[in-house]
């Protein structure tokens, strides 16, 4: 059932999503070779708890085997959930950062890829690719189009360039939980599928591969890699459908103030 949002929702939702941006930005600060992703992870749990909200991805999850981390943190062919720990980032390395807060009974979830040091001009070229759907999606989220629009622009635009569009993987709705109806897939057919309505919240979160668009579980039953090793990207927004333009809860501005990185397109903000 999709749950259209008052805008007294909305404004408690906008709340959450800044936390989360606020939340990057804070990690962002210590990305660097030689970190421990467990450094990064206790940054940003600290952070979150001194904003009096809860870190929303720990304890996620089935009974035996619930999330152990506030982030997920996913190196290069990892696409989404790999858990923070004593691995290290290196040079050279992409690592996408993705982060859920639950503050006053309102979710927030978002998502960056970061580069380690400099990185190869092929993953350069995916993160700014991967950066740039994210936006073709959100162009496409307004009363009356429908959810196979979002899917379509964002397809479409890295497909065309020659990359992967992850199938497995979706984006989702999101408000008083942190998954909602209805799924929101970065793929799809124009005019296809749910009618989007106005009050609509969507988290919209591209995953794409330098290779193919399958995935693999490793044994920890939490991080998903590519099928062929190949390095992943992957950026998120909250979104509120409205008339004529979605408008954007979260941002990516506190973290671009950090990286000041050039690749990316940064006036969507």
């Amino acid at each position: 059932m999709i749950y259209l949002k008052s805008e007294s929702e909305i404004d408690k939702m906008r709340i959450a999503a800044r936390l989360v941006s606020r939340t990057l930005a804070e990690v962002a600060k210590e990305i660097k070779p030689g970190i421990e992703t467990g450094k990064l992870d206790r940054i940003a749990e600290e952070f979150i708890i001194n904003k009096n909200a809860r870190p929303a991805f720990k304890g996620y999850g089935p009974k035996n085997n619930p999330f152990p981390a506030t982030l997920c943190i996913s190196i290069n062919e990892e696409v989404v959930h790999g858990i923070p720990g004593s691995r290290v980032l290196n040079e050279g390395d992409i690592v996408s950062i993705d982060c859920g807060v639950e503050k006053d009974g309102y979710f927030g979830d978002h998502a960056y890829t970061f580069m380690v040091g400099e990185c190869d001009d092929k993953d350069k070229e995916l993160l700014k690719v991967t950066f740039e759907s994210l936006y073709k999606g959100i162009d496409e989220a307004v009363h009356g189009k429908k959810l196979g629009d979002i899917g379509h622009a964002v397809q479409q635009h890295c497909e065309s360039r020659g990359f992967g569009v992850v199938k497995d993987l979706v984006g989702h709705g999101i408000g008083k939980e942190m998954h909602e109806d209805p799924s929101v897939p970065n793929y799809g057919k124009e005019g296809r599928g749910e009618r989007l309505r106005t009050g609509m919240t969507l988290a919209i979160e591209p995953m794409i591969t330098r290779g193919t668009w399958k995935v693999k579980t490793l044994s920890d039953n939490w991080t998903i890699v590519t099928a062929d090793g190949s390095n992943s990207a992957h950026f998120e927004h909250d979104i509120v459908v409205r008339e004529g333009k979605a408008e954007i809860l979260s941002t990516f501005d506190y973290i671009t103030e950090i990286t000041k990185n050039e690749i990316l397109e940064t006036q969507y903000g």
